[in-house]
């Protein structure tokens, strides 16, 4: 009987993420019909990869039980990068952004090394990518490569490009965070540091590479975006350091244990866009949907909280 409820608890977990999303999805179709199709989804999913690759930045930051208050401001920080430099001498913008994630691994050592706590030291960051970003870019402008902006504006037969780049993007990070032996020693290191030091790993290497990882996933996030706005500006993604933190939360990750979901954290990442297109169709006034969305959040995770009293119950 306890294991039947737990089971039932874990599965609840499992599919909050894509009920969420299904039952936003159903809401949207119901108030404009004309968006259950491919041009509507396209509409709607435009700017959904920025935002799953830096919600996946984020959640690698997450499995080692750190946070990162900077992943905005990098996200446009690269973003004016390949607006710029990538654009105008290729070689000294994919130096650029090499070095880009150089930086977040060195900054996970500092945060290892001295037992900093990653809050305040992202923040501090952010300040340093925001004031990088508006001296290569002072104003609103550049313009992307001409093949990035083709290759995230790809138009595949019957699915939007978005829906299968994110499909793609959740399974390889699922694939590599917990499928893999590689994966398992990096959750471990969020989720019992000192067994994974006894048995010989080196925590020092997993923070830093999972620090890697969200900077490489954060270039991957900068680049789709001005492949898709076609310019940059200095404050482009600076609302993406809240949205990756919620999309992560939303999916079904934990900021303890390195409890983590890959594929639910890209599913979160997609409910919070479509959430705007469900405001914007019910004729909500842009300064009050920043609010329906922390609503929408709240709802969620009210949600969320109730399973998992469930399963601690059932445990």
């Amino acid at each position: 009987m306890v294991a039947n409820r737990l089971a039932l608890a874990r599965t609840l977990r499992e599919l909050l993420p894509p009920v969420s999303l299904a039952l936003l999805l159903v809401a949207i179709f119901i108030i404009q019909p004309r968006a259950m199709s491919y041009l509507g989804l396209t509409l709607m999913l435009n700017l959904a990869l920025p935002i799953a690759l830096a919600t996946i930045a984020q959640l690698c930051v997450i499995t080692v039980n750190d946070l990162d208050l900077s992943i905005g401001g990098f996200v446009s920080f690269v973003a004016c990068i390949g607006a710029t430099l990538l654009k105008d001498d290729p070689l000294l913008g994919v130096a650029a952004l090499a070095g880009c994630i150089l930086v977040y691994a060195l900054l996970g050592a500092l945060i290892h090394l001295r037992n900093l706590p990653s809050i305040v030291v992202t923040l501090g960051m952010s300040f340093v990518w925001l004031g990088a970003a508006v001296l290569l870019l002072p104003v609103p402008g550049g313009s992307a490569p001409v093949w990035l902006s083709t290759l995230v504006k790809l138009k595949t037969p019957l699915v939007p490009f978005a829906i299968i780049a994110s499909a793609v993007l959740a399974i390889g990070a699922q694939l590599l965070l917990m499928r893999s032996s590689f994966g398992t020693v990096l959750r471990g290191t969020g989720g019992n540091a000192q067994a994974v030091a006894r048995a010989g790993w080196s925590l020092l290497r997993a923070k830093m590479t999972m620090y890697a990882l969200c900077g490489f996933f954060g270039v991957l996030s900068g680049l789709a975006l001005v492949g898709l706005t076609t310019s940059a500006d200095a404050n482009i993604a600076l609302r993406y350091t809240l949205l990756s933190i919620a999309g992560v939360i939303l999916g079904g990750g934990e900021f303890t244990g390195g409890r983590i979901s890959p594929v639910g954290a890209v599913l979160g990442a997609l409910t919070l866009t479509l959430a705007g297109s469900l405001l914007s169709f019910l004729r909500i006034a842009p300064d009050w949907q920043i609010g329906a969305q922390g609503a929408i959040l709240i709802v969620v995770l009210a949600l969320r909280a109730l399973v998992n009293r469930l399963e601690r119950q059932a445990a």
